[in-house]
């Protein structure tokens, strides 16, 4: 960005009140400097499945929902980037933001565009799921990027989640319906104020009128799958990120240019790379530095980020539950929130999506991450094709995933037990019994936080009553843990170390059955408990009203367990 854009952003950026406003601070950067589809039209009308062979993205125009009715907007976010409250109930803003991009002022685009990428899950390649089975099928299926703009120096796109079909869509409709994008604009900004990297939500709207039928789940059901058909409001989430690169788009035009698949496949891996770098990696990685020098640099970059994030991921009991590659940020942030869930029970092996498997469960999250760090790096190496020296270099760094990885995980174990240094015996003591107990994950950590004489106030967190046994050896562990944190090298007064370990363990936490009810209320119309999640869940360290904190701290109940859409779902469309 040049002077005059950041003296023009300076200026603007703390006054967006209208759209008109918002429309002065676009900047195109993917569109201006990536390669479109020769296949794509110009028009944007481009929503029937099809194969798309080369270029980076295919122009496509939103199809806006039917009378688009607001539900939320995330306050926080508009106030960081400056944007009036009022902005959200704008005629114009809530036309370009349900996908009715028409009469957007200029120089807003009035087309959007989506980009393909591979699929790879849990490291292995997959081309026989695309409708075609040749993998030029992949993509953003319903998920259009609308907007890209520079505000406050910071460059952000924006994309609207169930704005219809593309030539990704492999025959599905395009649509997102409210229950899903409700779920996924609370976690966006839950995870944001948890601090884990996140891409964000900024607006959410559902049509008055338009529905579409989704498989769920009928009320009490304990299968496995959903048992009946159901008719949803659609809706359009827009969330927003530095860029929606995925390790999948990576992996997409890297396998083109291994295999040589047309002209201009290693072209538009080495574009595709060098434009992550300028969007996600620019403050870290000189921009004078060679092609081979930043993809080896760009890999060390990115290890770190995704380490961190995932070991943030365990810290506050999330589980991404489809971490495919094409799940994966390659600006090492949370993406997807399709069937991700918050653990209640301390489980392992949690996964709350039916079609996970335990490869994407819980405490398998960090091996996940390392399987799509390695189709990263394949993705890479046709760049290094005649660098023998950085191709070594990579290697090294792909090898040592697994050691970093661990390290960030003990790091963040010893955290939030309020030890310096992470001790491997008392850990495995503590992770038998909240297992044995069984113990809210939460609600467990935040009552250690308070650093409790004995186990009395542990057993807020645990779902049953204990055994002498197992009592007394709480109650050796909680000793032993004591003498750990009275022993640290800082001296640390009881408060001081309550307060540092209640940054690291939240007290509320985005469980499935708050998420329930705000939902079902909100498709007849109702978004107060929406809106009421929205507060409480922003504001995930703080010590709330006594009513929140009868509301939202406490067990989940027994009846709910392995209830269908509630513990366990098999969609989240």
């Amino acid at each position: 960005m040049n002077v005059k854009e950041k003296i023009w952003n300076q200026l603007t950026a703390d006054n967006v009140e209208t759209l008109d406003d918002l429309a002065k601070l676009a900047n195109y950067s993917l569109m201006n400097t990536l390669n479109c589809d020769p296949d794509a039209k110009a028009n944007g009308a481009d929503h029937e499945p099809r194969q798309v062979f080369t270029g980076h993205y295919v122009t496509v125009k939103p199809t806006p929902i039917d009378e688009p009715e607001y539900v939320a907007h995330s306050k926080n976010f508009f106030r960081e980037l400056g944007f009036a409250d009022s902005m959200a109930n704008s005629t114009d803003f809530v036309r370009m933001f349900s996908g009715d991009m028409s009469n957007v002022p200029q120089p807003i685009h009035k087309v959007g565009w989506a980009s393909g990428y591979a699929l790879s899950i849990y490291g292995a390649e997959y081309v026989q799921q695309c409708p075609f089975q040749t993998g030029n099928g992949y993509g953003d299926g319903r998920a259009i990027s609308v907007f890209e703009a520079v505000i406050k120096n910071q460059r952000w796109e924006m994309q609207l989640k169930g704005a219809g079909r593309t030539p990704y869509c492999r025959g599905a409709d395009g649509r997102a319906v409210l229950r899903s994008s409700i779920r996924e604009f609370l976690a966006q900004e839950h995870m944001h104020s948890l601090a884990v990297p996140t891409s964000r939500s900024l607006s959410l709207y559902v049509s008055k009128t338009e529905k579409v039928k989704r498989p769920w789940y009928s009320e009490g059901s304990r299968s496995i799958d959903p048992d009946m058909l159901i008719l949803e409001p659609v809706a359009i989430s827009t969330r927003v990120a530095p860029s929606f690169i995925r390790v999948g788009q990576l992996e997409l035009f890297g396998r083109r240019a291994r295999k040589n698949e047309h002209p201009k496949a290693m072209e538009e891996l080495e574009k595709i790379v060098l434009h992550l770098i300028d969007r996600e990696y620019s403050d870290v990685i000189d921009h004078n530095l060679t092609t081979a020098e930043k993809v080896v640099s760009l890999a060390n970059q990115f290890r770190g980020r995704l380490t961190r994030l995932v070991a943030n991921w365990v810290r506050v009991g999330f589980c991404q539950g489809n971490f495919n590659s094409d799940n994966c940020a390659a600006g090492g942030f949370t993406l997807d929130y399709g069937p991700f869930g918050f653990i209640d029970v301390f489980n392992p092996q949690y996964q709350s999506w039916t079609g996970g498997g335990q490869h994407y469960s819980f405490l398998n999250q960090p091996v996940a991450a390392q399987r799509n760090f390695d189709m990263f790096c394949a993705a890479l190496q046709p760049l290094l094709a005649s660098h023998q020296n950085y191709r070594q270099q990579l290697d090294e760094i792909q090898n040592g995933f697994s050691t970093v990885m661990q390290a960030h995980i003990e790091k963040m174990w010893a955290a939030k037990l309020g030890l310096e240094t992470f001790d491997s015996a008392l850990f495995n003591e503590l992770e038998t019994l909240m297992a044995q107990t069984p113990v809210d994950y939460t609600i467990f950590f935040r009552e250690l936080s308070a650093v409790p004489d004995g186990i009395s106030p542990l057993k807020k967190s645990f779902y049953r009553d204990l055994g002498e046994e197992i009592e007394q050896r709480w109650s050796h562990w909680l000793a032993a843990w004591k003498s750990q944190v009275g022993s640290n090298t800082t001296p640390q007064s009881r408060d001081e170390l309550s307060s540092q370990m209640k940054l690291i363990n939240p007290k509320y936490s985005l469980r499935e059955w708050f998420v329930v009810p705000a939902y079902q209320q909100a498709s007849k119309g109702n978004y107060a408990l929406v809106r009421e999640l929205q507060e409480v869940m922003t504001q995930p360290y703080a010590e709330q009203s006594k009513d929140v904190e009868e509301k939202y701290y406490r067990l989940k109940p027994t009846s709910f367990f392995a209830l269908g859409g509630l513990s366990h779902y098999s969609c989240s469309s």
